[in-house]
């Protein structure tokens, strides 16, 4: 939104009671926070019964003592349920520890040091490294590609998914050696990638024979109603393709049971899971099986998980309508934002007034509002039209959140009316 293309006349005419309701709003002396998609209180109760298990027995189905070392890839009882989850074969499917993160970052950063299994050389002996980032995106993803000192190279996220002519264009250069991914209830959009855009994925040719597409399934379940997404196969239609190497399929339960002591999980052609597990077995000697194991009894099934799932919107699902009630009611019809309706994930994504995000947020600062800053969702924090802000309604409880986000709405438009009068 461009501030020449709103009834300008209009907003200012609100300028006087705006001015007063933020004024209001900035004397209450409020600490409220809306920065990180973090599981409430509420939610991780949920998951409370993890604490006393696996109980007194400590062996495994295939008859392994979890307290003990090894078992790099994981033990079956959780592969062959995350797998039957995802709709993948479970020797695809790689237990880790608490976050998918810390793989993420080993295999960008084993294939910087050593180069992947199809890589000529080590990334760190290119002469330029290219790394493709759909924004708005995911903070933390464009973290580790900007520490190994990738240029990322923006592509714009569409109501299907990223623009893929676009991407086409760009994996013809042989520098290009990934591209970041959350293709279910993205990071902050909360869109779902049409079955054409995974297809087109999955198949599209790349000028770099390592070319590397991080599917980062975070959201895989998170769903705010009674339907589930399709989660799609992309290692069967990556090796229909001829690129049966081309996923890190990723995954994790870090938002379905307990933030930090989760079970995280990767899959990919067993090809790549060789190169990786070798180095890996050189870091450590193997997972927590016992916390593994725990999650197995915990879950029982995939439709254990689904069963979980369902609490889990039945605690998110009434906050992120109240969020979208308020935008509506507050914002609609005055062109000064426009933002996602989700129906799973766990951000909202705001586009205010072009130049005006910053604003926005520091206004929102001085009235006691914790906002995610202004180009978070850009690689290097650096978004060219100053315009998206990710909103994070799982932390706070209800009340706070309403509070809080009649507090956003005003600060919206203050900005928004600002920007009018420098017009």
């Amino acid at each position: 939104m461009n501030i020449a293309d709103i009834d300008t006349h209009r907003l200012l005419e609100l300028k006087p009671e705006v001015q007063q309701q933020y004024e209001e709003f900035k004397s209450r002396g409020l600490k409220l926070d809306l920065t990180r998609g973090k599981p409430s209180a509420e939610q991780l109760d949920l998951a409370t019964e993890l604490l006393s298990l696996p109980g007194e027995d400590y062996t495994d189905s295939a008859g392994t003592d979890t307290r003990n070392y090894g078992g790099l890839k994981g033990i079956v009882d959780i592969r062959s349920l995350w797998a039957e989850l995802l709709g993948l074969p479970v020797d695809n499917v790689l237990a880790g520890d608490a976050s998918s993160l810390n793989i993420v970052f080993d295999l960008i950063s084993w294939s910087y040091t050593f180069g992947n299994n199809d890589s000529p050389r080590p990334w760190s002996q290119e002469d330029k490294l290219k790394w493709i980032c759909p924004v708005p995106g995911y903070d933390r993803h464009h973290s580790i590609t900007e520490l190994f000192g990738f240029e990322m190279v923006t592509v714009p996220m569409t109501s299907t998914g990223p623009d893929m002519d676009a991407v086409r264009q760009l994996v013809a250069d042989p520098s290009v050696k990934g591209m970041w991914n959350v293709p279910v209830f993205s990071n902050p959009t909360g869109i779902t990638y049409s079955p054409e855009t995974v297809q087109a994925l999955a198949s599209m040719e790349t000028a770099a024979p390592d070319f590397r597409i991080v599917w980062d399934n975070a959201y895989a379940v998170h769903t705010l109603t009674e339907d589930f997404p399709v989660v799609h196969n992309v290692l069967d239609l990556a090796e229909q393709a001829g690129h049966s190497n081309r996923f890190w399929f990723m995954s994790s339960t870090s938002k379905i049971t307990l933030a930090g002591a989760g079970v995280a999980f990767f899959a990919s052609s067993a090809e790549n899971l060789s190169w990786y597990e070798k180095i890996a077995n050189v870091r450590g000697i193997g997972p927590n099986k016992v916390n593994q194991l725990a999650h197995a009894r915990y879950f029982g099934s995939a439709e254990g998980v689904r069963a979980v799932m369902r609490k889990h919107a039945g605690s998110l699902a009434p906050k992120f309508a109240a969020v979208i009630r308020i935008l509506d009611q507050r914002l609609g019809g005055l062109g000064v934002a426009q933002w996602t309706r989700p129906t799973g994930g766990y951000f909202i994504s705001v586009d205010v007034v072009e130049g005006t995000a910053s604003r926005v947020v520091e206004l929102a600062k001085q009235a006691g509002v914790a906002l995610t800053g202004a180009g978070a969702t850009f690689p290097l924090k650096r978004d060219p039209k100053d315009q998206n802000i990710r909103l994070a309604p799982s932390m706070p409880t209800i009340d706070q959140l309403e509070l809080a986000m009649e507090g956003f709405a005003t600060c919206v438009l203050l900005a928004a009316i600002e920007a009018a009068e420098a017009q």
